[in-house]
């Protein structure tokens, strides 16, 4: 997807103010006949750096030196000496730096190469156009101009390998794709129904420790956001199964009749195994998701929309058959009367005793068919906003911001909810059957009919306001967690 918020911004491209062309001048001002081999023109960027003068470069100073150059991403100066570093000391010596440079050159000569599509040694405005309409961005010929005056150092509108040398020369990413990789949909608007695509990282994020930090930063996220807005999940699946014209439940009397019979606490019935399931989820969705990826795509491929689309599903229904039976419990241990189950555990032991084992698959095939619904219209949404926001607003910054990224995110569930809601209330009720003590036990389109000859067609959206109550808070809640565990796990310095 994440729709995670790490946002590659594309600023790096486009930024042409005075003070930025200046500082940059001022740091790299031999860009124009650098040598890569020459250890002199290393030192002298080194010693600019440097400013302390103890003959290494910290995080700290290479934070100062990004800034002046126009490079605002979180992490960068951190990446970099991660990168570079080869005694983990927090810092680059001369000859870490100069060997870090010189890979990273070698890697911005082959970007450089397939950006020159007419191999006349130089970019122009045109190309610059091709390559962001192949990563989906559609950008005006006057934009493109802009993005490449930003690099263009002598005036030519042209921009020649010393031009983007010296432009990307310490900016941690290398490729085309991860240098205008603004922004991605992220694991941290978790609103409790994981059917969206899953998330995705750059080769050079899989090589490091990252992607599992970010990973574990987002499942935290998730656990957290999802324990806050546990109640009105509670009630959500309290009203999808009890609720009815003929039995019509509010939001109050809902809450009253939980708290009635069980207390303040047991708003929260069913949130452990929901949190506990978090992790075998994110993990089973990312293996597969990374294996559908290859299957779909030919070897060094950026992925299509579509089929992104085709390998998030695969991998949602791949991890979801793996977790499903805990999906049952849940739904079973949120529903539960006082003193019904011991715990989780308990709970496993009756429903396998009185039902077998096809009983913690109740319910599948309708959450199996609610995954396509979600994660695609999810992901179509989210692309066209982006794509909106972008084709509206590069001319200032190509990086849309906390606001936007949530906004967008938030829009995008919630248009995949709807689509995929009414399947999601057919499983629910499939698997809490046994609680209602129901003696026949009718077939998805069966209980489809029913519900709707009984409640009509808006029978089928019941419980979706507390639904649509959790979204905004549970969004919010995630991405203020995740934030601050990118911190605590040094992805964001």
């Amino acid at each position: 997807m994440v729709c995670r918020t790490d946002g590659a911004s594309a600023r790096c491209f486009y930024n042409s103010s005075a003070m930025y062309q200046a500082l940059r001048t001022s740091l790299l001002s031999s860009a124009l006949c650098w040598d890569a081999d020459s250890v002199r023109s290393y030192q002298v960027l080194f010693d600019k750096l440097d400013t302390n003068k103890d003959g290494k470069v910290d995080v700290a100073e290479l934070r100062v030196g990004l800034k002046a150059m126009g490079i605002f991403r979180h992490g960068a100066a951190q990446k970099i000496v991660s990168s570079g570093g080869q005694n983990n000391d927090g810092s680059l010596d001369f000859n870490e730096f100069t060997k870090y440079l010189k890979d990273h050159e070698k890697k911005l000569l082959l970007t450089f190469k397939s950006l020159d599509r007419n191999n006349d040694g130089h970019i122009d405005a045109t190309e610059i156009q091709q390559a962001l309409a192949e990563l989906g961005i559609h950008v005006s010929r006057e934009d493109a101009q802009k993005i490449l005056q930003s690099m263009d150092i002598d005036g030519t509108m042209t921009v020649d390998w010393n031009e983007f040398r010296e432009h990307f020369l310490l900016y941690p990413a290398y490729n085309l794709e991860e240098i205008i990789r603004y922004w991605k949909h992220s694991s941290v608007l978790d609103i409790g129904d994981s059917l969206s695509i899953p998330d995705e990282f750059t080769e050079e994020e899989k090589r490091s420790d990252e992607w599992w930090k970010q990973l574990v930063a987002g499942a935290v996220a998730g656990a957290v956001s999802r324990t806050g807005t546990a109640p009105l999940d509670r009630l959500k699946v309290f009203m999808q199964v009890h609720s009815s014209a003929a039995n019509k439940i509010s939001l109050i009397g809902g809450f009253r009749q939980m708290i009635v019979e069980g207390g303040l606490t047991s708003l929260w019935r069913g949130n452990g195994i929901n949190v506990l399931k978090i992790a075998p989820e994110t993990a089973f969705k990312f293996m597969a998701y990374e294996q559908y990826k290859k299957l779909l795509t030919s070897e060094g491929t950026k992925i299509e929309t579509h089929k992104r689309f085709m390998a998030g599903s695969m991998a949602g229904a791949t991890a979801q058959t793996a977790i499903y039976p805990m999906e049952v419990l849940k739904t079973r241990l949120t529903l539960r009367k006082t003193g019904q189950y011991a715990g989780m555990f308990d709970c496993a032991k009756k429903i396998l005793r009185k039902e077998g084992v096809i009983a913690f698959y109740k319910g599948y095939i309708p959450n199996l068919i609610g995954i396509i619904p979600y994660a695609g219209i999810d992901l179509a949404v989210y692309e066209t906003l982006k794509n909106t926001w972008l084709s509206h607003h590069t001319k200032d910054s190509a990086n849309p911001g906390v606001l936007v990224l949530l906004g967008c995110g938030t829009i995008s569930c919630t248009c995949g909810q709807l689509a995929s809601y009414p399947l999601a209330l057919i499983r629910t009720r499939m698997q809490a059957q046994a609680s209602l003590d129901v003696s026949d036990q009718p077939s998805m389109s069966s209980l489809l009919r029913t519900i709707v000859a009984k409640d009509g067609f808006f029978g089928l959206y019941r419980g979706i306001l507390p639904n649509f109550m959790k979204v905004i808070p549970a969004v919010s809640i995630s991405y203020v967690v995740y934030e601050y565990m990118k911190t605590g796990l040094g992805l964001s310095k």
